[in-house]
């Protein structure tokens, strides 16, 4: 088209055309690996000029400036970054699983930090990277003019060893990317190797037959892969996900802290960035229990160290690292490589495949070329050789021509030789004529002859070719492979949150007004009877505390309102309170009504095993309902029992079927009886009478009597209590009227509480001002059934008991400090709740 000419075109059509071209362009010439030799164009320009220039893995280094300016006035036009960048990939080694150029000097560290500038650092050759360039001058491969045409450069390396799987790739191309883990070489040389003795029953080749040799990628960085499903169909599709972990052990320090000491971390992934982030977690209180963070990484290996807190759960620590870190990453494979030019996704029985098929190619030009060159010089070793039996016959004919080329056209007249043979003896020198150098003239042209027949026969039988590449294969593998850096394991890779919260006893109050929270048990010190006790919430607005109950984060608990409904929630998402603080409202957590109250807590872990659930109503009926009837509380609620107008759901008790029920009402009347009085329910049914009410009487508290329990304890509001062996309260028929159980006064007020209870046993009194008292059940005397009993807490003015729960004091030492018993607990429910 002459200049200054305007031509028209469809703007659509133009950059449809013009896009396209650059999109095949940035996917063949730049960012895709050729699947022959897992080699994008950079990478393999930068060998090819190291191999032009000389520099082997046993010659001198040589500066980085001086390759990469080789690798742009010849090869390669783009930015010298571009060409540097790459050449220390190549010698990174937390990059490649086996590295291509042995690098001295700064080549960036695993900490993100860059490689010093290419005219400080040098570079050769490594001992590997000459197996992938093997042979390239015997015409094994394809070669194009470079990008002016001045030159030629290789379109694939030989490439003896499986390069795409063992080193990998990675790069984004347009509309399409790459993301081929490394592999372990000895590994994939066993599934080459089963591939190739498996030939001809390759398409009945399974993933499973390569997995049995390809166990996972195996990264430069090490650490652990947790394999699942998807490794398989990443090698069987080539594409898929792998979850990969850091590598850890524990160490003690001279201090107690334990220590989690971090050596592998996840591939790609910069260790200064991990840091960063457990910092900036801590700080935010998102990671909990670490007292220091230290990396103490040396030229000996890495080592990131997080020093815990005494008392810290470890897992819990080092799982929610592995949450919230890259402590643990998605490595997602995308095996995606350029085949006959085009970009195909790629199984690892399709990648060893093409690797297998391009060194057939190698091997038989290869042979082919060396074949060419034996020809040749077997021809003119016959010439030689037909010489030396006719030797004067050939010095006369020389002697008497006129010329060389005379003598040349005599020589193959007369002895039926080619011009090539003739030309070879007339420069035949006078010291071949020596009987020695004839003997090795002939044993020369044995040895071509030998090999000539191996290189024909070779090239005649596909399965002896295919056997120089096993051969081959496992020449690579013994010279270069090594045992495997990362480990596969087969535990969950998503973590449960479950996982991520500490197990810790605390104490769950719930007020009248419905504001629930949780308290770690620790802090409630155990005190001596009738002192003061310590402030439990602030209360206001006359509310107080309907219920308080002992439990472990990780317990479901089942909220049993006095509509008869049940809810469910799993402890730890009950909002963390201080003591004095009121909580947050229950609705907010369950999708209760607003005017619906909660009047029983159960804590539950395990809903399969046998039991039953026994609740009982203000109006005095009781129930029993299987335990199982409540494993799957869906979000709105269950109904637990049809109650009758007027009443309402009061207590709910854990029962192993073989126990007592003793119920108590306000005005002092209590009733035992055999919870098999009480046949199993469905949860709809409404339930049995379990003790006769006088008029304006109602109940007060149920509860289960357990086989190590000894004594019955009795809370009035005004503070006091007592406890009564357990024999005093015989057993009856359910519905009877019941004993005495108190001596009610104005000085004891209304019954509040029975429970059933043992001596080791701590007892923790909540008052509706939210004041709260521990205090053990061996300070208490012990009393007749009728009596009114001792003084448990002293009340302030207007203020009276708000309930009561149990706990096990497990700890026998004691500290004393100003008259207060301070005692470690690590309890289990047992009292007005129970854990099931």
């Amino acid at each position: 088209m002459a200049l200054g000419n305007i031509r028209t075109v469809n703007i659509n059509e133009e950059m449809r055309g013009s896009y396209l071209d650059y999109a095949m362009s940035v996917i063949v010439a730049r960012a895709l690996p050729d699947a022959r030799d897992g080699l994008k164009p950079v990478h393999r320009r930068i060998l090819f000029a190291m191999h032009d220039m000389g520099i082997r893995a046993n010659t001198a280094y040589k500066k980085s400036a001086r390759i990469v300016g080789e690798v742009l006035g010849k090869y390669h036009p783009h930015g010298d970054s571009a060409v540097y960048d790459s050449m220390a990939r190549m010698a990174q080694d937390f990059s490649l699983r086996y590295m291509l150029i042995d690098g001295q000097g700064n080549f960036g560290s695993v900490d993100g930090d860059r490689p010093a500038a290419m005219r400080y650092t040098e570079a050769r050759m490594a001992n590997i990277t000459e197996e992938m360039l093997a042979d390239i001058d015997m015409n094994t491969v394809d070669f194009g003019d470079n990008y002016d045409g001045q030159q030629q450069e290789p379109l694939v390396l030989p490439a003896r060893i499986p390069n795409l799987l063992i080193n990998g790739a990675s790069g984004i191309a347009v509309g399409m990317a790459t993301n081929i883990p490394p592999h372990n070489l000895r590994e994939v040389a066993a599934a080459t190797e089963y591939i190739i003795d498996h030939y001809d029953e390759y398409e009945d080749i399974t993933v499973d037959d390569m997995m049995r040799f390809v166990t996972g990628p195996d990264f430069p960085t090490g650490g652990v892969i947790l394999a699942d499903d998807e490794l398989k169909e990443a090698y069987a599709t080539g594409r898929g996900r792998i979850i990969v972990r850091a590598r850890y052990h524990m160490e003690a320090e001279e201090t107690n802290y334990p220590l989690v000491v971090f050596t592998e971390i996840p591939y790609q992934v910069s260790k200064s960035t991990i840091i960063e982030r457990i910092a900036s977690l801590v700080r935010e209180g998102r990671l909990e229990g670490i007292r220091d963070l230290r990396d103490e990484s040396d030229r000996d290996g890495m080592r990131l160290v997080i020093e815990l807190k005494r008392g810290a759960q470890v897992l819990t620590v080092i799982n929610r690292m592995f949450k919230y870190t890259q402590l643990q990453s998605t490595f997602g494979i995308q095996m995606l490589a350029l085949v006959n030019g085009e970009p195909r996704l790629l199984s690892i029985k399709k990648a060893i495949k093409i690797y297998i098929d391009h060194r057939y190619e190698v091997i038989v030009r290869r042979s082919e070329y060396e074949l060419g060159k034996l020809r040749a010089r077997s021809h003119i070793l016959e010439g030689l050789i037909k010489a030396l039996d006719n030797v004067e016959a050939i010095i006369q004919t020389i002697r008497n021509a006129q010329d060389t080329e005379t003598a040349r056209l005599n020589l193959v007249n007369r002895f039926d030789l080619t011009e090539t043979q003739a030309n070879a003896i007339l420069e035949m020198q006078l010291r071949r004529l020596a009987a020695l150098e004839q003997v090795k003239l002939r044993e020369e042209h044995q040895v071509v002859r030998e090999r000539m027949n191996y290189l024909e026969a070779l090239l005649a039988s596909p399965a002896k070719i295919l056997s120089v590449i096993r051969e081959d294969v496992t020449q690579m593998s013994l010279d270069y492979g090594d045992v495997r850096r990362t480990t596969m394991s087969y535990e969950r890779a998503n973590l449960e949150d479950s996982e991520l919260i500490d197990e810790e006893d605390i104490i769950v109050t719930l007020t009248r007004n419905g504001y629930v929270k949780r308290v770690l048990a620790s802090e409630y010190r155990a005190q001596r009877r009738g002192g003061k006790g310590v402030i439990g919430m602030t209360t206001r607005d006359e509310d107080g505390l309907s219920e308080i109950f002992y439990c472990n984060t990780h317990d479901t608990i089942l909220f049993f309102t006095d509509k008869g409904k049940v809810y469910s929630e799993i402890a730890w998402n009950i909002p963390v309170a201080g003591r004095a603080a009121k909580g947050i409202l229950i609705q907010s957590i369950l999708t209760m009504e607003m005017d619906e109250r909660v009047t029983a807590v159960l804590p539950a872990r395990d809903f399969k095993r046998e039991g039953y659930f026994v609740m009982a109503t203000v109006a005095g009926r009781i129930k029993r309902v299987e335990l199982s009837e409540f494993a799957a509380v869906r979000p709105s609620g269950l109904i637990a029992i049809r109650l009758e107008d007027g009443d309402t759901l009061g207590w709910v008790k854990y029962t192993n079927g073989e126990q007592d029920i003793i119920m108590a009402s306000q005005q002092g009347m209590s009733i035992r009886f055999s919870e098999g009085d009480v046949r199993v329910m469905g949860r709809p049914a409404a339930g049995v009478n379990g003790l006769k009410l006088d008029e304006g009487d109602i109940i007060v508290s149920m509860d289960s009597i357990r086989p190590e329990d000894t004594h019955i304890l009795v809370v009035t509001e005004r503070g006091m209590g007592k406890l009564t062996p357990t024999e005093e309260y015989r057993t009856q028929q359910r519905y009877g009227s019941g004993i005495k159980t108190v001596n009610r006064s104005e000085k004891t007020g209304n019954v509040v509480a029975l429970c059933s209870v043992h001596r080791e046993q701590d007892l923790l009194i909540i008052t509706d001002q939210g004041t709260v008292i521990r205090s053990s059940l061996t300070q208490v005397r012990e009393t007749g059934r009728s009596a009114q009993g001792v003084i448990l807490i002293h009340l302030g003015g207007g203020d009276r008991i708000a309930g009561i729960t149990l706990l096990d004091a497990a700890a026998e030492e004691e500290d004393v400090l100003e008259g207060e018993v301070i005692v470690a607990p690590d309890l289990p429910v047992n009292g007005n709740s129970h854990e099931v």
